[in-house]
């Protein structure tokens, strides 16, 4: 599965050593590199064969048409997202097709995240790439790798090069010696961010167990078949929500299911076998579709806070039939706890807040609940069906909720409602504190938090306080580094040298030259 690419002296990797007609690298070869623009990629991959993949993506995942460059989410690599769901799973390997130098940051990424277990990598040239070599030496790597005595599942992921190319692993065998094939498109210009990707990989195994279902016995999860209707849970958590989810469901005769992605192939039976699903994470599009197919009901939201935990278990209960008093009873519980926590724990002060993960509106409603201004909630994630109550709830309470939000939104609402703490992702934080406004990185410090019931009611409290309550520090170091400059300008300088200065014109010069060869390129294309 695992192949070395060999490093060639330049000295020996000459035009002369080339045969004729095959270019040296994809740059000069097909023009579909890494560097091809996102609608140059786009158009050769639906003229590859990859239409129904690509329209599908569009509207599962869906953008604004009329978007410019800037006005899209800056997630990471969407593939990271699939790659993930793959890693996290006993019993599966995962095989990556792409460009030499996306396939290093990805798996870079995934250990820097805990991965425990190698990336299987399938290289290609540009040769290897427009003959169909490509396609052949993923076969083979397949083939290699299928052992059923190690594993149940190889997950093929195609990056942008391969897509673009139309490497076809829907042709791929559907399963070898037993050990199931999954093979999947996951190219930066049709899935918007590594969250919606995660969805792509979990419905493409949805869809997989639920047709082994249909045809027969399957395994039993490893804990055994729940003795009370499960609520299977949608969207990667904190460990101990699923617990706590459990813990309130259980007065109502129900319990927690497994979460989708899930950990295990067999697990996957158990989340078909629910009697609702928990849309904790609404932008699973895709996977929502299998649980429909298979005739399961889906909830929206979460419980997070006081209103929202009520809405939600009343929602769930209205699902699975749950007789109102019991729903009552729960919700009576639930309120008094959760309240009380709350007001154990309030947050004062004015937050902005952002984030890629998708549970952005979860928790907005939580902050609100717990007292605190909240401002804006930007999430790169789009508007779904699942999530639309949620946004109400948050505009009702005079939060701007923007959905598919870029950089550029994060940025312009910090400076607009300047915050006494800035929630988002690392650029947002980083622009925060050159502002001398504290801020907090979203996934490694929010997200990876309890959210749900009483226990995630007093979770944020103590980290957000404490930023907020560094807002002089960082105005003292603002003062101290004051005349370090920024910019064009940041440094120290002497002044008998001078600072120097901001040239605009130079800047407008090299920009009218690159458009001027990108309009000399496309000419030339166009013949």
């Amino acid at each position: 599965m695992s192949k070395t690419i060999p490093i060639v002296p330049v000295s020996a990797a000459g035009a002369a050593d080339t045969a004729p007609g095959v270019a040296q690298t994809t740059l000069e070869g097909d023009g579909m590199g890494c560097h091809a623009g996102g609608d140059q990629l786009l158009a050769a991959a639906k003229a590859a064969g990859k239409s129904e993949t690509l329209a599908r993506y569009a509207q599962d995942y869906p953008k604004d048409p009329k978007a410019g460059p800037h006005d899209q989410p800056q997630s990471m690599c969407p593939a990271f997202g699939s790659l993930r769901v793959g890693l996290r799973m006993r019993r599966t390997a995962t095989i990556l097709s792409g460009s030499a130098c996306c396939v290093y940051g990805l798996t870079f990424t995934s250990h820097f995240y805990g991965a425990r277990r190698s990336v299987g990598y399938v290289p290609f040239n540009s040769e290897s790439l427009v003959t169909g070599k490509l396609f052949e030496d993923i076969r083979d790597a397949v083939y290699a790798q299928a052992d059923p005595n190690k594993l149940d599942a190889i997950v093929i992921i195609n990056l942008c090069v391969p897509t673009a190319s139309g490497v076809p692993l829907q042709i791929l065998p559907r399963d070898i010696n037993g050990v199931r094939v999954i093979g999947i498109d996951v190219p930066g210009f049709g899935v918007p961010t590594h969250a919606e990707a995660k969805d792509v990989l979990a419905a493409a195994m949805l869809k997989y167990a639920r047709s082994e279902i249909e045809s027969g016995p399957v395994q039993a999860p490893r804990t055994g078949k729940s003795a009370l209707p499960t609520i299977t849970l949608l969207g990667e958590m904190f460990p101990a929500d699923p617990v706590i989810i459990g813990r309130m469901l259980a007065p109502m005769g129900l319990a927690a299911g497994p979460v989708v992605p899930t950990r295990e192939w067999r697990e996957l039976y158990a989340a078909l076998d629910c009697a609702a699903v928990a849309a904790i994470h609404p932008f699973y599009t895709a996977s929502l579709r299998e649980f429909e197919a298979a005739g399961r009901p889906i909830v929206g939201s979460a419980p997070v806070g006081a209103e929202g935990t009520l809405a939600w278990l009343q929602a769930v209960g209205d699902s699975t039939n749950v007789p109102q008093a019991q729903i009552d009873g729960v919700k009576n519980a639930m309120l008094g706890a959760i309240r009380g926590a709350l007001a154990a724990s309030p947050i004062k002060g004015r937050i902005t807040l952002s984030g890629y993960e998708g549970s952005e509106l979860l928790v907005g409603r939580l902050l609100v609940e717990s007292g605190a201004d909240l401002r804006y909630v930007g999430s790169a994630c789009p508007s779904t069906p699942w999530n639309q109550a949620d946004r109400e709830w948050l505009e009702s309470t005079g939060v701007h909720v923007q959905f598919r939000a870029s950089l550029e939104h994060d940025l312009a609402a910090m400076v607009e409602w300047q915050p006494d703490v800035a929630i988002g992702t690392t650029p947002v934080v980083q622009a925060a504190k050159e502002r001398s406004i504290p801020g907090l990185y979203f996934t490694n410090l929010i997200s990876a938090r309890p959210l749900m019931g009483p226990a995630g009611a007093g979770s944020l409290a103590t980290v957000i306080n404490a930023a907020i309550g560094n807002k002089g520090r960082f105005d003292a170091m603002s003062a101290f580094f004051g005349g370090a400059g920024r910019g064009h300008a940041a440094g120290v300088w002497e002044a008998a040298q001078g600072v120097p200065q901001d040239r605009p014109e130079f800047k407008a010069e090299q920009q009218r030259l690159a458009a001027k060869a990108a309009k000399k390129r496309k000419a030339e294309e166009m013949g």
